[in-house]
């Protein structure tokens, strides 16, 4: 089948250089002048391939700050482990907060936030870590449990935009299964599948009233404006998605923007909420914002990766969802640019399931894989350079937490799942 013959090419997966890849001749040097902090070190040729490598000042800044303390420079971070006993006490405040008085109802509310399915939390993580990265510092355990931890208003307030943007996370997965009509989510059946779509929506729109609730209640209009414009944006971002023209559907500005909207809006702008709720400079708040917003594009491009080089197993859905959904991703996009007579197929759409097999094949014959993750490995190195340009600290824990957020960016973009 074409399938096949081209599938052994989508399968490759970049060589590694500094900080997890090397990029390949074709990339644009330009792509990663970052304000001349990435400049071009070597050339490598490994398989016969001539291949750039490149170095990094502006992450390797990072380094050194981290100077003052030989212990942190060779400590292996786990960044979710950072913030563990924080994380708990996150979870365990949002499953009470979904409770309700409809016992239905309170039951598909709590459907992603019971133990077992409730994810990494990837979102909550990068916000806790980056309220200590921005100088604000868990308190010490009083009676030697995180329950007893007596807690800075501040970091109670900062804990709560956690806590909202996870249940809107929660809302915004459970309305697209419906309309996505999904049957599985985070490797079991979706809502939607198990209790109907009514449930599902009204499960969404109960979280979206809760989250609404704890957003009031910070007294914090800026942060209320910031939040109301990601629900504004997830609105706009599946509408671009559902009413895209044949025109927009082969534009990767468009589809930039479309992700913007779906995935990098949520916590790009918690980010900055998490900033501004510290009493940061508009500098240091934006700076905030574009982590996030980089850190959420790498995010989903590798998803498109992965979408076609992953599998059900791994991914806890189907592979080639998006393109059997008819939407054109990335990779998609990026080989059409090098095989133009893939526009006709993406024109007539993806109804015809050969016309899948034959996109699929023009793919693997493609570098749209190899482009799209160094598309990815772009943005997660502007959002390295924004924790980088950050004010420098000497304290342990703030470097710990930047460490961490930085190492993230190098989780995104190797992750198989």
């Amino acid at each position: 089948m074409l399938f096949c013959r081209g599938f052994s090419r989508i399968c490759t997966t970049p060589r590694k250089s500094l900080f997890g890849f090397v990029l390949s001749r074709r990339t644009d040097p330009s792509l990663f002048l970052l304000s001349n902090q990435y400049v071009y070190s070597t050339i490598k040729v490994r398989s016969g391939r001539e291949t750039l490598s490149w170095s990094f000042p502006s992450l390797l800044g990072l380094g050194r700050q981290i100077h003052q303390s030989s212990s942190l420079i060779e400590e292996q971070l786990d960044p979710f482990s950072l913030v563990s006993d924080e994380l708990s006490l996150v979870a365990n405040r949002l499953r009470a907060m979904v409770i309700a008085e409809v016992p239905k109802l309170a039951s598909a509310a709590e459907y992603f936030f019971r133990l077992g399915v409730e994810g990494k939390r990837f979102r909550p993580t990068v916000l806790l870590l980056m309220a200590t990265a921005l100088n604000v510092h868990i308190p010490e355990p009083v009676g030697g449990g995180v329950g007893d931890t007596v807690a800075t208003e501040l970091r109670t307030r900062q804990q709560s935009i956690a806590e909202i943007t996870e249940m809107i996370h929660v809302a915004s997965l459970l309305h697209d299964d419906v309309l996505d009509d999904a049957d599985t989510r985070r490797g079991i059946g979706s809502l939607n599948a198990v209790m109907g779509n009514k449930l599902a929506v009204l499960a969404g729109d109960f979280l979206l009233s809760r989250a609404c609730v704890a957003l009031a209640a910070l007294k914090n209009t800026e942060v209320v404006s910031l939040v109301a414009t990601v629900v504004e944006n997830l609105v706009m971002g599946e509408t671009m998605q559902m009413t895209t023209s044949s025109e927009q559907r082969c534009s990767m500005d468009y589809y930039i923007q479309k992700t913007y909207y779906k995935t990098a809006s949520l916590i790009s702008n918690s980010c900055k909420a998490i900033a501004l709720l510290a009493g940061q400079t508009a500098e240091v708040a934006m700076l905030a914002f574009e982590y996030g917003k980089n850190l959420g594009l790498a995010f989903q491009l590798i998803d498109d990766v992965l979408d076609f080089t992953g599998t059900s197993a791994s991914l806890g859905k189907g592979s080639l969802s998006d393109i059997q959904q008819g939407i054109v991703t990335a990779p998609i996009l990026f080989a059409m640019e090098e095989f133009p007579q893939l526009h006709a197929i993406v024109y007539q759409g993806f109804d015809n399931p050969e016309n899948i097999e034959i996109a699929l094949e023009y793919l693997g014959k493609s570098h749209g894989i190899q482009r799209t993750r160094e598309l990815a490995m772009k943005h997660a190195n502007l959002a390295a350079a924004a924790i980088d340009s950050l004010p420098e600290s000497n304290d342990e824990n703030v470097i710990r937490s930047r460490r961490a957020l930085v190492d993230l960016t190098q989780r995104v973009i190797t992750r198989n799942k």
